[in-house]
């Protein structure tokens, strides 16, 4: 089965680009079929909607939720994508509907979603609140976790730009950890079910982006949800939806994320090898921070009548202006930049640096400017 090609087939055509809002994601759920029971099950600081869809009747019991950070929403176009599937009359979407009871949150911080920023409307991070929930989209999630009491937890975020896989010069395009459930970051049965579903995703996605999936940093805290929900005895999976070369948008690798959910569902749950399963989890390569977005190598400049030649980069930042997601990218790094990679990358060849009146690039800038007055780049990117 080619899963990429039904990762195409089952795009869900209305979720485009980065901005999703809960305006966005209302009229498809408003759309979903009877298999689905969508209901609303709180309010935001600001009072939107959070709304839980609930599928299938099968005894194994799996709780996701997405947009837990408001300016991550790769996660939730997969997530949209599969629930496309999850309607189709394929024997996969109609084995998972009898063998598992999906209830999916598919956006906890609908404040943040709109206002695109990490934080809820108290500029809270929901992801350090889990221990003591002293917020409302939080306290949601826990009486949700409570009542429903899944088996499994998929948490599902979007990750920078800046990762990608140790010992390879590639971005991280998907990673994911089973949290741990104390300081000593030990394995115990609860860590050891979540790494076999990790596994089995990690195969599949290896055939269609070998090396570019990542294990994520595990040190310990308790207030972040995975791990807690870990030491509540409930096997979690943090899912990291990361770049792929030329997709800012991320329209392709919610592609990625759509075959990681649905081969999660191909796991047999019983007879681990335990040695076996772990061995291959740490097998997979951590995530590094080694990517910029622009990196621009061998720029002459003048810095106190002195020429040097340097190195520098510049990464994207997000805003949204008038209801549409831009792009900006600033210079942030000068030299320094041996253990980096950037997505683009340009050779200057000596070539003077120019912008504003000035010979030498400033931190912060906006990456727009000249090289020998000759070769533009704007917004990071060379003007041919």
């Amino acid at each position: 089965m080619n899963y990429l090609q039904l990762a195409t087939d089952f795009i869900q055509p209305k979720l485009k680009g980065k901005y999703i809002h809960l305006e966005t994601i209302l009229p498809i759920l408003n759309n979903l079929n009877s298999d689905f029971k969508v209901s609303e099950i709180g309010k935001s600081v600001q009072d939107r909607a959070i709304y839980k869809v609930e599928f299938g009747v099968g005894k194994t019991k799996i709780l996701m939720w997405s947009q837990m950070h408001g300016n991550e929403s790769t996660t939730t176009k997969g997530l949209f994508d599969f629930f496309n599937f999850l309607q189709s009359d394929s024997e996969l979407a109609k084995n998972i509907k009898e063998n598992y009871t999906l209830l999916c949150i598919p956006m906890l911080n609908p404040d943040g979603s709109y206002l695109y920023t990490r934080e809820n409307a108290n500029a809270v991070d929901l992801n350090r609140d889990a221990f003591l929930a002293t917020q409302p989209e939080m306290k949601v999630l826990h009486a949700i976790y409570n009542s429903f009491q899944p088996d499994f937890c998929y948490n599902l975020h979007d990750q920078r730009t800046i990762f990608g896989t140790e010992g390879f010069n590639l971005p991280a395009t998907v990673s994911f950890l089973s949290p741990a459930y104390n300081e000593e970051r030990a394995y115990n049965d609860v860590r050891l079910k979540a790494i076999q579903v990790i596994n089995k995703m990690n195969d599949f996605l290896q055939q269609y982006i070998p090396n570019q999936i990542g294990r994520f940093d595990d040190s310990y805290n308790v207030n972040c949800t995975g791990d807690y929900f870990t030491t509540q005895n409930t096997p979690t999976i943090l899912f990291e939806a990361g770049h792929y070369n030329n997709d800012y948008d991320r329209d392709l690798v919610r592609k990625f994320v759509f075959i990681a959910l649905l081969s999660s569902f191909t796991v047999s749950y019983e007879n681990v090898i335990v040695d076996n399963e772990l061995t291959k989890y740490l097998n997979i390569p951590q995530n590094n921070k080694s990517f910029y977005d622009f990196i621009y190598k061998n720029v002459k400049i003048i810095d106190n009548n002195e020429e040097k030649i340097i190195n520098f980069a510049a990464q994207y930042s997000e805003v949204v202006s008038e209801g549409e997601l831009k792009f900006v990218a600033e210079i942030v790094k000068i030299d320094d930049l041996q253990n980096f990679n950037g997505h683009e990358e340009y050779d200057c060849s000596g070539g003077l640096f120019s912008a504003n009146g000035d010979n030498f690039p400033k931190i912060g800038d906006k990456a727009s400017f000249f090289i020998n007055n000759l070769t533009e780049f704007n917004n990071g990117v060379k003007i041919i």
